[in-house]
């Protein structure tokens, strides 16, 4: 029956029977009966059909989201198994915000140092798509803004505070002074990451305070693109906006420079953040308690 569990977690997230079988690495077909299996065996429709998928039943939707609970169970009871026999190893799925991606090196290397068996995937996602994805056991940690009233579903803690600074290029507007006021930064144009993102709508409020007007003339999810465009446009062309950390970690190289933000300055909560779960599975058990111990990003 996992397997057909399993089913159902694809082509949920596929939303297509012949995509999900690809991904399954089975024939449509095969699929198809082994869904109707399931709902044979627990005497529920649970998938909308017609000439092609479309969407969960209500009975579907909850027997998804044990789908996925009991997948992870499983996942979870065989690393511990493989842990008792040969020590800590698995695969750690990492969803962070695209002002974060930076800084997850900070918590992976120090981790893979110990335990080189422990393999990592990093993705970057919305701050809603972290949650969900968490909540779904699709992604196992996550680096997000802890300024949000879903997160008291998670399990979460604060890392460090996101401050920002312009990022320019030398000889523009402002890339000979110590500091610029917000009001300063949204007379420049600027690349920003996209509406979508949260990092977004904070700069949005500081930009736009006091109905000020700014102008965006690259939007993007991928900061390294907005850098990109910064970095290529020169003198004469936009800057963008990211956080100290993100850009200390990347080390930003002439003829770029980082110029604080002031006037107000202000601070955002990142945190580490997991499902609510008792065991937890090992390798985010030890990722979740050796992160707690580091004391510096």
């Amino acid at each position: 029956m996992l397997d057909k569990l399993e089913y159902l977690i694809v082509l949920a997230a596929e939303k297509h029977f012949g995509r999900a079988a690809e991904r399954l690495g089975i024939t449509q077909p095969t699929l198809s009966a082994g869904i109707r299996q399931l709902e044979e065996r627990l005497g529920a429709t649970l998938v909308n059909r017609g000439s092609r998928f479309q969407g969960m039943t209500q009975e579907g939707e909850r027997v998804l989201a044990w789908a996925r609970r009991i997948t992870d169970d499983v996942r979870t009871m065989r690393e511990e198994i493989h842990t008792v026999r040969r020590g800590l190893s698995g695969h750690l799925r990492i969803g962070a915000i695209p002002t974060a991606l930076a800084i997850v090196a900070r918590l992976t290397t120090p981790f893979r140092s110990r335990h080189e068996n422990v393999t990592f995937e990093v993705t970057s996602h919305t701050s809603a798509e972290i949650i969900a994805g968490v909540e779904n056991f699709e992604i196992d940690v996550a680096l997000t803004y802890l300024d949000d009233e879903r997160l008291r579903r998670l399990d979460a803690y604060s890392l460090y505070s996101e401050r920002y600074c312009l990022v320019t290029t030398r000889g523009s507007r402002f890339s000979d002074q110590e500091s610029v006021t917000w009001e300063e930064v949204a007379s420049v144009p600027l690349c920003l990451l996209s509406g979508t993102m949260q990092n977004r709508q904070i700069l949005n409020r500081h930009l736009g305070a006091g109905g000020r007007r700014f102008t965006a003339v690259m939007e993007s999810n991928s900061m390294i693109a907005l850098l990109s465009q910064t970095r290529a446009a020169g003198a004469a062309g936009a800057a963008t906006i990211m956080p100290f950390r993100s850009a200390a970690v990347l080390g930003l190289a002439e003829p770029m420079v980082a110029i604080p933000i002031t006037e107000p300055d202000v601070s955002y909560r990142i945190g580490l953040v997991t499902a609510r779960r008792d065991p937890r599975p090992p390798v985010v058990g030890a990722f979740w308690e050796e992160a707690r111990l580091l004391t510096e990003l």
